[in-house]
């Protein structure tokens, strides 16, 4: 299952959601260095319409925070002039305000620099949309536990099937939002919560099937601190070097680490799967049967930068 062709390069339809934030709000603007789009952002990939986001119907989301002092917190992302607005509700301290903004410039990659990719890209008709509508920055969850849980969670099922499952994982694990006395939303689970959970458990009740062990094992070296993947984010190690730590978590291969590469903004390698195999059999192979070596053929005069083009690439079938 590959989160890119979920919805491709079009805009996701319009979802009747409730409104999570109450009528006493605070917001402020997080400036984004140019060519930026939020809109480009949203669509990128499947990731708004796993919980805990919503897409909010004017090209930004919705995302129910679970904040470091626990706190359960319902942001409102919106697209701005050469940035995005931020509403949550009335009352957030400095701190969580400091929380939820370095939370959302994370989600929607403020600190990645695409101009070397946007001047690649000049004279490549099949990429010129990339810098007509500012694409190239994929939404990602505040942590990169949440992204490698939903990530695991693409494999060897249909997207109905990760929808459910994070779902479950979501409904059964996370911590709720409170609003005019009932339970309205929850955040994403902690690894602490999930580590406390069994692997029957997960297997059955939340559906997972064989991907349990594999999410049980990931939150419990989380949680028990013999795993820092939030400082996977920031690490100064070449992508090779990144690309094994990825590669050593159980449940995570060779497609699922590419994926989380590019989340991490690095681009040099591209989510292989049987998708990837059909669309470049179809475009210069005549629908032949090829392998993984003819996918990062077709990419490889990209460089860094093979992930993000094949990712954007306007296949001939959708032109």
């Amino acid at each position: 299952m590959e989160i890119r062709s979920l919805i491709s390069n079009q805009p996701i339809s319009n979802q009747p959601i409730s409104n999570l934030l109450s009528s006493n709000t605070m917001e402020f603007t997080i400036h984004a260095d140019t060519p930026f789009s939020l809109p480009a952002v949203v669509n990128s990939h499947g990731w708004v319409q796993l919980p805990s986001f919503e897409p909010n119907g004017d090209g930004g989301f919705r995302y129910v925070a679970r904040l470091d002092g626990g706190r359960v917190a319902p942001l409102q992302v919106t697209p701005v002039e050469n940035g995005v607005r931020v509403q949550a509700e009335d009352g957030l301290g400095a701190e969580a305000q400091a929380e939820v903004a370095d939370q959302v410039a994370w989600m929607v990659g403020l600190e990645q620099d695409l101009s070397p990719f946007y001047e690649l890209v000049e004279g490549e008709p099949r990429l010129a949309h990339v810098v007509a509508h500012r694409h190239g920055r994929l939404l990602r969850s505040p942590t990169l536990f949440e992204d490698v849980v939903k990530t695991i969670l693409t494999t060897n099922t249909t997207w109905a099937g990760t929808i459910r499952m994070t779902e479950n994982v979501v409904a059964q694990f996370g911590d709720p939002l409170q609003a005019d006395g009932q339970e309205t939303a929850r955040a994403f689970p902690t690894p602490q919560r999930l580590a406390q959970s069994d692997e029957e458990t997960l297997r059955r009740e939340t559906g997972l099937g064989y991907r349990a062990p594999y999410v049980l094992g990931l939150a419990r070296a989380v949680a028990h601190g013999e795993l820092d993947l939030e400082a996977l984010k920031t690490a100064d190690l070449p992508t090779e070097a990144l690309r094994r730590e990825l590669l050593s978590i159980k449940g995570v291969g060779d497609y699922a680490a590419a994926n989380l590469l590019l989340l991490l903004g690095r681009h040099d390698y591209i989510p292989i799967d049987s998708i990837a195999l059909r669309a470049v059999s179809q475009e210069w192979h005549d629908g032949q049967s090829i392998g993984p070596a003819d996918v990062r053929a077709a990419f490889e005069a990209w460089g860094e930068w093979k992930g993000l083009a094949y990712w954007f690439w306007r296949w001939s079938d959708e032109a």
